[in-house]
This record gives structure tokens, C-alpha cells and sequence, in this order.
């Protein structure tokens, strides 16, 4: 059958656009989560809408499941390949389709980087607010798909907050208008359910993007403290004083050793944590903005405050920032990427629950993350080379996601559930609740075939998960699917 398959795919898709060899199909085995690999089926690389309607059209003929994959920044394992599955991959998608500068949106295949879309729409001065820190690399399908953050997302939200519209592709082959250029759509919200729902839905071939003007300044500001506790307690106090800062992040000793050896951004190293806080707006408005937060950091026990004063050093502050996670090179073989989110009150409170697992599970954890809210990015730093190391780090990474939840906070805040983080979702909702998820999968997806085993659970797999919590037992990593 497999073989049928893919003559059929052969004729819908050029010959470069099918990737069947064992060589060709290894650069796609993982996303940017590579502790786990696995080759799929094939790789499809269509370049239009209308080939990804014909293959989706061919694989329920077949009954072959299908991954959908942006860039392969994901952190979670949302783009992990499944053994006989076809991997779909849209980065042939790439054009930018229309800016329309007086209504400040801009319509865009999936394909396309986060920042190619600010650099499009530079010259109308305007810009494309969500920034994930990939953001050279990631693509705009991917952030919709994983409802994407980024450092700015304190004050400008998330990507649900800023798209307007989707065009999807059903695993009928059929073509979904999803959203509205208008302020409010008829009907149930799609938009925001397709959103954030890892592929399971449909794929994405069209995005219109909500642009904002470029603020007239924006000054960023470093404050160094003796301890993560005096961080945390100075973001709730940051926000106390009604300053809603662009950015606000956090970056701890580890973070800042590690970022300041690869960038050279001028972190202090003998701080125990730093805050970034960036106000940005009129002229007038930063003025006061910085005053105020330079007045709070300092009653909180800032031992260095820095203020950028041009662009260039303003880019550097957060060059560091935008750079943690690949900077972890330098002082670990491997790392392993939480994305938990808690209420900002909680902050001192949760890092100190983290420190306390580390020591407990012998492993380092580096804290960077955005503090503004809430949203932590702790990496555990492993070495896949020790013998069961990776499992020593999944089962740190569990009890970090349950300090999460114990404080009210969500598994997951940008970078979604993929397979990282499904058995936690056991933990985080109720039956009801899953056999809801289910049951929206099962509206749009009745066989399956998308992206089955990420995101949601079965609930076999979590009646299975409370009894070895019961009995005390041990249970491997999640089976994927396998067609």
C-alpha cells in the first residue's frame, strides 16, 4: 500500500518534492526537540494550496496520517515525525501576499519567517508584535499552529491576539475562510481554536496578520539583584506601579553566564539574576515608564541598574536574551526546555520549588523566561551521553510542570504539548475536559489522521497514568501512533 501511495503522491508533486530515502528523510526526524527522532513515511514539500489539498486528499484515501511542519523550531515534539506517517512540510509556502498598510495587516503563506514580515512592512512603519526568539528562523504557520509568544507579549499578547483570519486545509482536502478582516466574526470563534491546536486540526496555508505601528521610542533597562527572589518580587512590584512594560524578563545566574559568553551583550556576571524591562510608546510616556521602574527596582535591592541610551545598546541588552536558549551550548552537552506558566505573584515561590528539585535530581536548571507574565522557560541541563540522564531530566521536567499547576498556574504557555508535555495534560484537566478535546478533534479529524498522539491524551493513558501515581510504578514515555 505504502507503495501506491506514493506513486500517487508522484503525481501530484514535482520530483524534487518528494522525499522517500532514508539520507533525505534524517534532516526531518525531530524538531527542536531532539531528544526524540523518528523517520516518517515520506516528506512531502508541496509548493501551492491546491497540492496540499490533493495530498491531504490522498492520505485519507489511504489512511496515512499526516504531520504538518513549519521550520522545525518547535520545542515541544508538535513536528515529531511518526513512523509510516507522511511529514508535510510548508516551507515552500513562503511569499508574502498583500500588505495593506492603510488597514495595517499583511496576508502571508505559512512558510514565512516571524521577522521577514517586519522587515516587509519596515518602510509603512510598522511592524509584526510577537517575537519569539527564534524569530530569524521560526515560521508564521508554526507560531499560529503553537499560538506563539515572544518577548513582547506582556503588552501586545500573543499570536491569537494578533491575526485576524486563517485559510486551513481540511484532512478532506477541503478549503476552511476562518476569522474575518473585521473586528468580530459570525459564528463560533474558529480562529482562536485553530490557534494553538499543534496541527491536529487542519494545516494552514494563509495567515493575515495584524501589523502596529512602530513606537515612537523605546528604552530598555537592566537591573542586577543578589537573588532570584528579589527578581520576582520586583516583577509584581513593576506591574503594582501600573506600568505594563513591552518586555520584562528575567535571566538568572547560569542564563547570564552562559548568554554573556556567546554575545557579549555586558551582563553583569556576579549577579544572582537581572530583569529586563523595556518601555516603549511616546517620547513622554517612556520618560516616566523608565523613572518609575528605575524607582521600584532599586526599593526591591537592585544592586546595578543600566539604562540603554541608542539602539545599538538597547539591541545588545537583548541580543543576550534572544540568545539564552542556543547559548546553553557553552555550558552543558544537552538541554531540555520547560514552558510552564504561573501567576506572577507566585514567581518566588515557584523558582524556589525549581532550585529545590534541581538540587534533589542533581541536575542544573538555568531560569530565562518571561517574567512579565508569568511565562517560565526553566532548562534543565543534561548529557544524553550518561546513562539515563534523559529520564532523570523528563521526570525533573514533570515535577517542575506540577509545581505549575500547584500554583495556578498551565503547563504550557507558547510552546504547546506536542509530546513533551502530554502526560502532564493527565494533570492539568478533568475527563470532561479531555473527552471535550476529543471531541473537537473528532469534529474535524473524525479518523484521526492528523497529527494523532500530540496535545491531548486518551484517557486510557491517563486512567494508566493515576494508577502507576497510586502503585507507585514506573511507565515509559508515551508509544506513538504507527500506521
Amino acid at each position: 500500500m505504502s507503495a501506491e501511495f506514493i506513486g500517487f503522491l508522484r503525481r501530484v508533486l514535482a520530483p524534487d518534492a518528494l522525499l522517500t530515502e532514508p539520507e533525505q528523510l534524517a534532516p526531518y526526524e525531530c524538531d527542536a526537540l531532539s531528544a526524540y527522532r523518528q523517520l516518517p513515511l515520506a516528506v512531502a514539500l508541496p509548493s501551492t494550496a491546491e497540492q496540499i489539498a490533493e495530498v491531504m486528499q490522498l492520505c485519507k484515501a489511504f489512511q496515512i496520517a499526516v504531520v504538518a511542519r513549519g521550520h522545525g523550531t518547535g520545542l515541544s515534539g508538535g513536528a515529531l515525525p511518526l513512523k509510516g506517517a507522511l511529514l508535510l512540510s510548508l516551507a515552500r509556502l513562503n511569499k508574502i501576499l498583500s500588505i495593506d498598510p492603510l488597514a495595517r495587516t499583511a496576508t502571508v503563506q505559512p512558510g514565512v519567517r516571524n521577522l521577514a514580515i517586519s522587515e516587509a512592512v519596515a518602510g509603512h512603519g510598522l511592524y509584526y508584535a510577537p517575537d519569539p526568539s527564534s524569530q530569524i528562523a521560526c515560521s508564521i504557520g508554526g507560531n499560529v499552529a503553537e499560538n506563539s509568544g515572544g518577548i513582547h507579549c506582556l503588552k501586545y499578547g500573543l499570536t491569537v491576539h494578533n491575526i485576524l483570519a486563517l485559510r486551513v486545509i481540511t484532512m478532506d482536502g477541503d478549503i476552511l475562510a476562518i476569522g474575518s478582516h473585521a473586528l468580530d466574526a459570525p459564528g463560533y470563534d474558529l480562529l482562536a481554536l485553530m490557534t494553538g491546536s499543534e496541527g491536529m486540526l487542519g494545516v494552514i496555508v494563509e495567515v493575515t496578520v495584524r501589523l502596529l505601528p512602530k513606537p515612537e521610542r523605546a528604552q530598555v533597562m537592566l537591573a542586577a539583584f543578589d537573588s532570584v527572589e528579589q527578581a520576582g518580587i520586583a516583577v509584581g512590584e513593576i506591574i503594582a506601579a501600573g506600568i505594563i512594560p513591552a518586555g520584562l524578563e528575567m535571566m538568572d545566574k547560569l542564563a547570564i553566564h552562559a548568554a554573556e559568553q556567546y554575545v557579549h551583550a555586558g551582563y553583569p556576571m556576579h549577579a544572582a539574576a537581572i530583569l529586563l524591562v523595556e518601555i516603549d510608546g511616546v517620547n513622554e510616556e517612556v520618560s516616566h515608564g523608565i523613572r518609575v521602574v528605575h524607582d521600584v527596582v532599586k526599593a526591591c535591592g537592585a544592586t546595578e541598574i543600566h539604562t540603554a541610551t541608542d539602539s545599538e545598546q538597547r539591541a545588545r541588552l537583548w541580543a543576550g536574551r534572544k540568545a539564552a536558549f542556543p547559548a546553553m551550548g557553552r555550558i552543558s552537552p544537552d538541554y531540555y526546555c520547560m514552558d510552564g506558566t504561573i501567576p506572577r505573584k507566585q514567581l518566588p515561590t515557584v523558582l524556589q520549588r525549581i532550585a529545590e528539585l534541581s538540587a534533589e535530581y542533581g541536575l542544573r536548571v538555568a531560569n530565562v523566561f518571561h517574567a512579565g507574565d508569568g511565562n517560565l522557560h526553566p532548562l534543565i541541563l543534561y548529557d544524553a551521553n550518561v546513562p539515563d540522564e534523559l529520564h532523570k531530566t523528563e521526570q525533573l521536567g514533570g515535577k517542575i510542570l506540577q509545581a505549575c499547576i500547584d500554583a495556578g498556574g498551565t503547563i504550557t504557555g507558547e510552546h504547546g504539548v506536542g509530546i513533551e508535555k502530554i502526560d502532564q495534560m493527565c494533570a492539568q484537566f478533568a475527563t470532561p475536559e479531555l473527552e471535550i478535546f476529543h471531541a473537537l478533534k473528532s469534529a474535524f479529524d473524525p479518523q484521526g489522521l492528523l497529527n494523532p498522539g500530540k496535545a491531548v491524551p486518551s484517557l486510557y493513558r491517563c486512567a494508566e497514568l493515576g494508577a502507576m501515581h497510586v502503585h507507585g510504578g514506573k511507565l515509559a514515555h508515551p508509544e506513538l501512533p504507527r500506521f
